[in-house]
């Protein structure tokens, strides 16, 4: 071996030193997590962007002018994803709908929304290594996730349940088990049961405006846009979307999956309280909500 092929080997094994971590030692935490922090707004109703092919989300069977008519909630109950006792629930519901206009559910009876109910609302996301903190623009919801931690033993069931996170990639997942069931729980705004076996994971990632175009797209077929404003219809930038899949083996026939595709606001952060009235839906029976027996001022 020459003197310049001995060199040029030197060379190569020191560079190779210099970017390959000390044995036993991480590379840097930092390098590969994506920046997915601020506020990401959906404004549309119901809010699952159910997928083209495979076992995806419900859709309403009422609509009016070819659209999603969300003044009569009717779920799709023949949806192969629905157990039959499932279907049967959210079949009454909609019946319920067409008949009351409206029925009890966590949103309007000012009650914890869950997961995976609460993921069609806007959020404002606080990245730090141990911990995300996840804020709800609706009522001030607020969702703790662990980083790199493992769901205890037993779990004591909570109203946003038990949520654990990791980054792939450039890919945030959230896995939760132990959601509570309260007395208006369920999985969306049909009415779909749920039950303590209920196990969501959640993907979030950033994708570019063409990747987004195509769940706002679907978004725009199936829910009905609350407040178009809200969000920046201009904005080309990075999008936030979240694939998220659903187990309930006492509910659901299999897993399904659906998106949420999250895009920029045009407008401040606004509060959001949940209205202490006692809404009726067709009948004499008052919304289980507090309600004031006299103004506060």
């Amino acid at each position: 071996m020459n003197v310049r092929q001995r060199n040029f080997l030197l060379l190569v094994t020191l560079a190779a030193a210099a970017v390959t971590p000390v044995l036993g030692q991480a590379a840097s935490p930092t390098a590969s997590i994506p920046n997915l922090s601020g506020w990401w707004i959906h404004p549309s109703i119901p809010g699952f962007e159910p997928l083209a092919s495979g076992p995806t989300s419900l859709s309403n069977r009422s609509r009016r002018d070819g659209m999603n008519n969300i003044l009569q909630l009717v779920g799709d109950y023949t949806n192969p994803i629905l157990k039959p006792e499932a279907a049967a629930v959210v079949k009454k519901f909609g019946e319920m709908s067409i008949a009351h206009f409206g029925f009890h559910n966590p949103r309007n009876q000012c009650w914890p929304n869950g997961v995976p109910f609460i993921l069609s609302v806007g959020v404002q996301l606080l990245q730090q290594p141990d911990k995300v903190t996840m804020l709800y623009q609706v009522d001030h919801q607020v969702r703790h996730v662990r980083m790199n931690a493992q769901h205890p033993a037993q779990v004591t069931p909570s109203w946003y349940g038990d949520s654990v996170g990791r980054y792939e990639g450039d890919t945030l997942v959230i896995d939760t088990v132990g959601i509570k069931v309260g007395p208006f729980a369920m999985v969306d705004w049909y009415g779909t049961p749920q039950t303590p076996a209920l196990h969501v994971v959640e993907r979030y990632r950033l994708v570019d405006y063409d990747a987004a175009k195509e769940g706002l797209e679907r978004d725009a077929k199936e829910n009905f846009r609350a407040q178009p404003a809200n969000m920046d219809a201009n904005y080309r930038g990075k999008y936030l979307q979240l694939l998220f899949t659903v187990e309930d083996p006492n509910v659901f026939t299999t897993p399904w999956s659906a998106t949420v595709t999250y895009g920029k606001p045009a407008v401040e952060w606004v509060e959001a309280v949940c209205a202490e009235n006692p809404n009726k839906y067709g009948t004499e029976e008052d919304a289980k909500v507090p309600t004031a027996n006299k103004p506060d001022f």
